[in-house]
């Protein structure tokens, strides 16, 4: 019986591996429908798999890390057309980048809930901007060993590659930690509102990214609402649409893209993503937090409360005069 349940456990930590493999490949190839190059580098705005991979460290811990390697050794075998040293190396670093975030991420005590301010913080600086640079330095650094990248291009590769990295997991990690809680939506939930939501966000995001006014500030309004009427529901899904509506034009150059270069469209993507993101990660938190708050007081005043009730004595019998015997009344 111990080695019948031994047994499924690691055939179920398997297939979660090949699992976590085959959604990091699929995620970079629909990644790589946006690539650009950059100083003779390809990379994208936006990497999905680096998101996909924090997340599932954030589910399901360190034990699933092969499966993340071996997506992303598939990911650059089709990238590179074979196996090669500079390959495995690439495949360590996209390995190590979220594994450290996640490590760094579980030292100051985050909770997947993301329903507090200092969560959202350490997702942004720790999980995205810190253990991003690893994965972005190992790919920079190898193409500047194996003679496909001169030094004078290494930081504008280097910036590109560790952008679209951190956009990853700015967009899909949220995205994914908020799937943990999804459920069967009730007959009284917000329906009209989520669907004038949906319309809102899809109509000022298109008007946004495609005219040439540079009206790109519209987004945000629609995230505010998203953040404060749905918290991190609603918001983080804006986000991830927000983002993808503007790589589509960015690398389309029509609205407020065209007429740049491919550099300087990477720089605003970058700004506006970067941006959207905090709005939508940081003002999701900080709802959240205030009605948990508000919440855990409500519920401990109706403790008090009924406390208080409990505790009270009895309604008072009319006390005797001090003139009488005792146990005598007028």
């Amino acid at each position: 019986m111990i080695r019948s349940e031994g047994t499924s456990r690691r055939v179920v930590i398997v297939l979660q591996m090949l699992g976590i493999a085959a959604a990091y490949y699929a995620s970079g190839r629909l990644g790589l429908l946006r690539k650009v190059t950059v100083e003779g580098s390809v990379v994208t705005p936006l990497w999905p798999p680096s998101g996909i991979a924090l997340a599932s460290l954030l589910y399901l811990g360190t034990r699933i890390w092969p499966g993340i390697a071996l997506g992303a050794l598939l990911t650059v075998i089709a990238l590179s057309d074979g196996l090669t040293f500079w390959g495995l190396a690439i495949t360590a670093g996209s390995t190590l980048a979220p594994l450290c975030s996640f490590l760094a991420l579980r030292a100051v005590g985050f909770r997947t809930e993301l329903d507090r301010l200092r969560d959202g913080v350490a997702l942004v600086f720790l999980g995205a901007l810190g253990g991003m640079v690893i994965s972005s330095m190992t790919g920079t650094v190898v193409q500047l060993l194996n003679g496909s990248l001169s030094g004078s291009r290494f930081w504008a590769v280097w910036s590109a590659w560790w952008a679209g990295d951190a956009m990853g997991v700015l967009m899909v990690t949220p995205l994914l930690l908020v799937l943990r809680k999804a459920r069967m939506p009730r007959a009284d939930d917000r329906w009209t509102e989520a669907l004038a939501l949906a319309v809102v966000a899809v109509t000022a995001t298109t008007f946004a990214t495609r005219s040439p006014l540079s009206m790109i500030y519209l987004l945000f309004p629609v995230l505010v609402w998203a953040a404060l009427r749905f918290q991190l529901a609603g918001s983080a899904p804006c986000a991830l649409l927000m983002s993808v509506m503007a790589i589509v034009a960015g690398t389309e150059g029509v609205g407020p893209f065209g007429g740049h270069s491919v550099l300087e469209v990477m720089l605003n993507l970058c700004v506006l993503n970067g941006c959207v993101a905090l709005t939508a990660l940081l003002l999701a938190a900080i709802v959240t937090e205030h009605n948990n708050i508000r919440h855990e007081t409500e519920v401990a005043c109706e403790e008090l409360a009924a406390l208080v009730e409990k505790l009270a004595p009895g309604p008072p019998g009319r006390l005797p005069r001090t003139d009488e015997p005792p146990g005598e009344s007028g």
